[in-house]
């Protein structure tokens, strides 16, 4: 089997603004204790799954959680700062211990103003736990949209031979109890996990029923410790004695916190850890006898006919023959089973899925539980028959999981239940019958296992409904990579419908209607092929030019992180790079990069483009929001209006001249190059930039043309934009519309009080972008934007009007960004855009183009 990606995507979990984590004002995350990660200035209170994963952790305080996703990594969401103080007042959470979630999904939601009136801050750190699981972190910049945006990749450590547990020798063990007033949260358990690691000996807590590895700071905080609770602690290994000692010394004085005795006035005792408690059954929200109700779990609209799918039951003889020969039966079933699901993952791995790879990963986990088998060697050993004390052990396992009254825990069962049948298949020879389905169906089923649901048939299966499930099941999210509409968690009343009935179900809404009229029917057929066409029009015409209906052409490219970004803009139709960051090279090291490792990125990146495509790189920006730890640039009162962008390489040429020399070494790769300065904002920071530029050419013997051009960031380049285009060797702008919409507003985005209105769509900021290209314009020379507004599909037409030449987007918009360019005559964009020059307000300007329309 191939190797597992070698690079995970983290999304952003906030909408807000990327801080590193090194900004913190919090030595344990600042100093990377807990682990090396990011930061974000929220701007609202939703957070959502970076990752697919499990949930590890949920804090009591619910003011942080740990998603273990299927490589193994451990990323703790941690909101605000000194949060656990609030006691969990001011927030709400949507997920569980033990849920599954997808990438995207609503996880915790927490009152913004509270909390920011009653912590220490809203900054919410996003951290790798277990760092030895990664080979690096690389982080994102600048302004993200929680559950969409990329905040981070991850690269994965190489895999390595697991080294042996601390030991032999002699147990120590003592006991502790726990004085940190919030009990054993983030912050102190972290200062634990890198005292434990100082020795070789393993350390564990144990404290009702419960053990964890005081290494692991995710099983740390799964113990849920409070304060005032009694923890044993057990050391074996060779530094063991010393090791105990020290632990229940650090335990004792607070591990940074101030201790206070259990007991004490104004010790907050927290509740021990609860179980989430069970979620009812949507009620019918309609008296409607014709509809039924659910949860959506796959978005879309199936119209067709019910079919029931059945429970079917294995033969099976309970008495075993010898226990060594049904040992051996169960066994070889066991392996048969992990390997095909080994080999089922590999296929979609290949095939890019890996979502759908991850969840049977899981189930080749499942198989290898210890205590799942256990069960059935008991039952094996006391005489009963492989097939016999596998079913029992897998029907009891998922039953326990169910009985939790967890809809995402039942989930899990459903996976367990699906990886059990597996070997029962193996075991007995017998396999499932499917009926044979026609054209158009709708399954209706009490429950589809991830197996099912994989295996669907989707030239006849237009949707399903299950009665079991919820949103964040395998099965919803094998529906939604599949693109099947689908219901979970239906009335099981629609098990009495017939098959055959007629039915539309609307995955979005989670609705099931029958007894459907010719009118009805009609009116939602006609929907989908709206929506459909809609689809894939704008994919099918993905690598088609973006083009106004009156012959006017605008570039659509993308903006990128680094080579694999720019790899993945191709297949979405980029006709080049807008914005290659290339601050992300310089981010989340401990030196500044060479000259030599510059080149060789800048030419991957270039070879990854169609040969004459354009590739625009910004040199770096940092400053700000986004310091480099071994680039001080002192203490400033208001660091966005001071050295950031440009001024730190002309205050620092020795970190700008070598990235110019490796930019010029890597001009001639394939692409046309194409580079910016960031936050010019005089004529004067252009001219010594450019000097610079020239200079370094001259030493290198460059004769090539290479196109310079600034980001128009700060308002005065847009007003004094006739004079910056009369500026020899300034070839164009590049907007970027997020910085130039906080200046010019003086509205900084990260600040909840006024974030909402932030909004490039105001007025003014079209004027500055308007007057711009027509200085430029006037003098042969380009416009582009490169902000978020370029990927805003109610800003293109206007921007289009306004004269912008490249629009550079967020790779996944590109083939709808296209599109939208297409669907208008220049003739109009232009009519827009003059409208929207004597608009009084953002909110008048977006009536223009009205969403229904986007």
């Amino acid at each position: 089997m191939s190797p597992k990606t070698a690079h995970v995507q983290v999304l952003a979990p906030l909408t807000g603004v990327m801080v590193p984590i090194e900004s913190v004002p919090d030595p344990v995350f600042a100093q990377k204790m807990v682990g090396d990660g990011f930061s974000i200035d929220p701007f609202d209170g939703t957070v959502f799954a970076p990752v697919s994963g499990e949930i590890a952790d949920l804090q009591n305080a619910h003011h942080a959680l740990t998603i273990r996703t299927p490589e193994g990594i451990e990323i703790l969401i941690h909101i605000g700062l000194e949060t656990v103080s609030l006691e969990g007042r001011g927030f709400t959470p949507h997920v569980a211990r033990g849920d599954k979630v997808a990438a995207g999904d609503k996880l915790i939601t927490f009152d913004v103003d509270r909390v920011a009136r009653e912590a220490k801050s809203l900054l919410t750190q996003v951290v790798v736990a277990n760092m030895d699981a990664i080979a690096s972190i690389r982080p994102e910049t600048g302004m993200v949209v929680g559950g969409r945006s990329l905040a981070a990749t991850i690269e994965l450590a190489a895999p390595k031979a697991r080294a042996s547990a601390g030991g032999g020798g002699e147990a120590f063990v003592g006991t502790v109890v726990i004085p940190n007033p919030t009990g054993l949260h983030a912050r102190p358990a972290a200062t634990l996990v890198a005292l434990a690691k100082s020795f070789e000996s393993d350390i564990k807590l144990a404290s009702q029923g419960n053990t964890a590895n005081a290494k692991s700071i995710v099983a740390i905080m799964g113990l849920g410790l409070a304060h005032g609770q009694e923890v044993e602690v057990s050391a074996t290994g060779p530094d063991a004695e010393r090791a105990l000692a020290e632990v229940i010394e650090a335990i004792n004085g607070g591990l940074g916190e101030e201790p206070v005795p259990a007991g004490s006035p104004g010790s907050a005792q927290a509740a021990p850890a609860q179980a989430a408690p069970a979620q009812e059954p949507p009620a019918r929200r309609s008296e409607d006898p014709d509809v039924y109700l659910g949860i959506p779990a796959s978005p879309g609209l199936a119209v067709g006919a019910l079919v029931q799918l059945r429970t079917q039951e294995f033969a099976i003889v309970e008495a075993g023959l010898n226990p060594a020969d049904e040992r051996r039966t169960l066994r070889d079933g066991l392996n048969r089973a992990l390997w095909s699901l080994g080999e089922l993952a590999d296929g979609l791995r290949k095939q890019g899925d890996e979502e759908r790879a991850a969840i049977f990963s899981a189930h080749e986990e499942l198989l290898q539980d210890p205590e799942l088998l256990h069960l059935a060697n008991v039952a094996v050993n006391e005489g009963k028959s492989a097939a016999f004390a596998w079913r029992n052990a897998y029907t009891t396992f998922a039953d326990q999981l169910e009985s939790l009254g967890n809809e995402v825990l039942a989930g899990r069962a459903t996976d367990v239940r699906d990886a059990g049948v597996r070997v029962l298949q193996e075991i007995t020879g017998q396999k499932l019958e499917r009926p044979e389905l026609p054209e158009n169906t709708i399954l209706v089923a009490e429950e589809l296992t991830p197996s099912d649901t994989a295996q669907l048939d989707r030239s006849k299966v237009v949707g399903f409904a299950t009665v079991t499930g919820g949103a964040s099941s395998h099965v919803a999210i094998i529906a939604r990579s599949l693109d099947i509409p689908a219901i979970a968690g239906i009335e099981d009343a629609v098990l009495n419908l017939e098959d055959g009935t007629r039915a539309v179900l609307d995955g979005t809404s989670g609705e099931l209607r029958t007894n459907l009229s010719e009118a009805d029917l009609s009116a939602v057929r006609k929907r989908q092929k709206r929506i459909e066409a809609r689809k894939a029009a704008e994919y099918a015409k993905k690598d088609e030019p973006a083009v106004t209906s009156d012959g006017r052409r605008v570039q659509v490219v993308a903006n990128i992180g680094g080579v694999d970004d720019a790899k993945e803009s191709q297949t979405k139709g980029a006709e080049g790079v807008g914005l290659l960051r290339s601050e992300f090279i310089f981010l989340g090291r401990a030196d500044a990069p060479s000259e030599d490792e510059q080149v060789a990125i800048y030419a991957d990146c270039a070879r990854a483009l169609a040969p004459g495509q354009p590739l625009v790189i910004r040199t770096l920006d940092v400053g700000g929001d986004k310091p480099l730890a071994y680039l001080p640039l002192g203490e400033e009162d208001n660091p966005f209006l001071g050295l950031r962008g440009v001024r730190v390489g002309l205050d620092r040429p020795d970190t700008l001249r070598p990235q110019i020399r490796a930019i010029l070494r890597a001009a001639d790769e394939g692409a046309k190059l194409h580079v910016m300065f960031p936050m010019v904002a005089t004529i004067s920071d252009w001219r010594r930039a450019k000097a610079m530029w020239d200079e370094e050419a001259e030493d290198l013997g460059y004769r090539g043309k290479v196109s310079l051009g600034i980001m128009m960031e700060v308002p005065s380049v847009g007003v004094m934009a006739k004079q910056f285009a009369a500026e020899e060797g300034l070839d164009f702008f590049s907007v970027g519309s997020n910085d130039l919409t906080s200046y010019t507003l003086a509205m900084d985005r990260g600040n909840a009080k006024v974030a909402a209105q932030v909004d490039a769509c105001d007025p003014s900021i079209l004027a500055l972008i308007g007057q711009a290209a027509e200085a430029l314009h006037e003098k042969g020379k380009w416009i582009g934007v490169c902000g978020g507004v370029a990927s805003d599909p109610q800003a293109v037409p206007i921007l289009v009007g306004l004269g912008v030449d490249e629009l550079s987007c967020s790779i996944p918009a590109i083939p709808s960004i296209k599109a939208k360019v297409r669907a208008y005559s220049y003739r109009e964009c232009k009519s827009l855009a003059d409208a929207a020059l004597t608009s009084a307000t953002p909110e008048e300007v977006r009536a223009l183009v009205p969403l229904d329309e986007v």
